[in-house]
């Protein structure tokens, strides 16, 4: 692994926005370290970007254990001498197309402990990692569904509301620390969670996008791969909209 480059954390680095992330982070020049708790997938994403010229890692990390995170990052902090972008894109879906009333408790607590807890254990441990070297990007991913909610979604809508909520307190807890806490909030992104959903529940989403279609994997990672940058110096505690015109605030 190069030293001298910056180097990257992707979570749920294996597919989908992750991934997609990753490739993008890559082929600008960061060292990567690809995290996802499916081992074998994380692996073969490091394959094929290295095919690529791409220099990536994998690592076997469940988000949702502290010791887990906590674990990660002193391998990567033995290899490197400072992590300078953090992006949390691991997560679930969790229980679609149901009512509220209809939500088990364990389903319900399942889809927050990922997905926000998850996100809270990234974030603490990345600006632990950041403050000593006065610089960070985090990056966390929430959704449309954060700001508005889903219908038949109440677990992940929820989470993904916390995540902003999150990102909101962390931003200005560290904004004069030289790290940036931000969210990017994507309408509905056909990744392999997305379709796996019922496509009654894809549709409900889709049709609420002023623009008409789905958001492309590509469109994430661009405007990911700015917010990370050492140029976007003064947005932090913010949620960027990627919605196709769906959110108006």
């Amino acid at each position: 692994m190069v030293k001298n480059k910056q180097t990257a954390i992707i979570t749920g680095g294996a597919q989908g926005i992750g991934f997609a992330i990753a490739r993008k982070l890559g082929r600008i020049g960061y060292n990567l370290m690809l995290w996802d708790l499916n081992k074998i997938r994380c692996i073969a994403a490091v394959a094929d970007l290295q095919k690529q010229d791409i220099e990536a890692q994998a690592f076997e990390v469940d988000i949702s254990s502290e010791d887990s995170v906590v674990y990660a990052f002193k391998q990567v902090l033995s290899q490197v001498p400072q992590i300078h972008v953090v992006i949390n894109a691991a997560g679930i879906v969790g229980p679609t197309g149901i009512k509220t009333e209809e939500v088990s408790l364990n389903e319900f607590s399942r889809t927050c402990q990922i997905n926000l807890i998850g996100s809270f254990i990234i974030t603490k441990y990345s600006i632990r990692a950041m403050l000593p070297n006065d610089y960070g990007r985090i990056l966390l991913i929430s959704s449309i569904a954060g700001k508005e909610g889903n219908a038949g979604m109440c677990a992940y809508s929820a989470s993904k509301s916390g995540v902003i909520g999150l990102v909101k307190a962390a931003g200005k807890e560290y904004a004069d620390s030289g790290i940036t806490i931000n969210a990017l909030a994507p309408a509905t992104v056909m990744t392999p969670m997305v379709e796996a959903m019922d496509p009654i529940q894809v549709k409900y989403m889709t049709d609420k996008i002023p623009m008409k279609r789905c958001g492309t994997l590509e469109e994430v990672a661009n405007i990911s791969a700015w917010v990370v940058s050492s140029e976007a110096s003064f947005n932090t505690g913010f949620v960027f909209d990627l919605t196709g015109g769906r959110a108006v605030y």
